[in-house]
């Protein structure tokens, strides 16, 4: 069986407390887009082991027992019997990029285990095994728009189309890792909801809408925050870094023309 784990955007992300066990808590929007990566798992040929994992696309850099399906698969495992499977995943989404690739992995991994072999999990299971996976990995199960709280895993569904808009997707070869992200923003409860925020007209959301990340992520590598600029000049309605980056995204009403540099990762298409 093969599934297409797609990506997503966080519309708008506010960091508003530090809890007690060192985590974040976050409000954000998760948007799904159709950037995905292709994840097939089927019944062993030999049976001989537990699994089998193969990689094509871009590298994953680790050992097969630290890659998020695995991890999925061996949680799944500790309740139900799984047979001996051959897994392979062809990488698209890039990493380190706010885009949610490995977490869609590995919830994808969760629903298509659930499904190839009956296994009847309900959806909310579902969803806290894959928070032990990280923190949005819950989003994937559902794979629709939310608003997302708490540590990013408690999720609220929301009416949010934005079918028909251009979407450009930029990541320079920059890695922002998590410390650093954070090392740069002072938590503060949010003023309004961007719950409520989100219901603005998209030519609005850029006066309302705001990524706490950019100010300090900005500040240490400009070049994040010119392609930002970038894509305004090109005629973005909004446009924003996702997550703690080092991707940016930008929504058009018309196909734009983009003339970023050449080592940048650069992604269009019609949503």
């Amino acid at each position: 069986m093969i599934c297409y784990p797609n990506a997503k955007i966080n519309i708008g992300l506010n960091v508003v407390e530090k809890r007690p066990d060192g985590y974040h808590n976050l409000e954000t929007i998760f948007y799904p887009i159709p950037l995905c990566d292709a994840l097939e798992a089927v019944h062993s040929v030999d049976g001989k082991a537990p699994y089998t994992f193969s990689n094509t696309g871009i590298e994953v850099d680790a050992i097969a027992e630290d890659n998020i399906c695995i991890k999925a698969l061996n949680l799944i495992n500790k309740k139900y019997d799984l047979p001996p499977i051959q897994i392979h995943l062809h990488k698209q989404i890039p990493f380190g990029a706010g885009l949610g690739g490995g977490s869609a992995d590995g919830a994808f991994m969760l629903n298509l285990l659930n499904k190839e072999f009956q296994l009847n999990i309900p959806q909310d299971e579902l969803q806290t095994l894959a928070v032990q996976l990280g923190a949005d990995c819950a989003f994937f199960i559902n794979n629709k728009p939310a608003f997302a709280t708490g540590i990013g895993d408690q999720l609220h569904a929301i009416d949010l189309d934005l079918t028909g808009y251009y979407l450009a997707l930029i990541k320079p070869p920059i890695h922002v890792s998590t410390p650093e992200a954070y090392g740069g923003v002072v938590p503060k409860p949010s003023i309004d909801s961007l719950k409520e925020i989100i219901k603005l007209p998209i030519e609005q959301w850029k006066h309302h809408i705001k990524n706490d990340f950019e100010k300090s992520v900005f500040a240490n590598h400009p070049e994040i925050g010119k392609i930002k600029m970038d894509l305004y000049d090109a005629g973005a309605v909004y446009a924003s870094m996702s997550g703690s980056g080092s991707s940016v995204f930008g929504f058009f009403k018309e196909k734009p023309e983009l003339n970023m540099n050449e080592s940048h990762y650069t992604w269009v298409q019609k949503l």
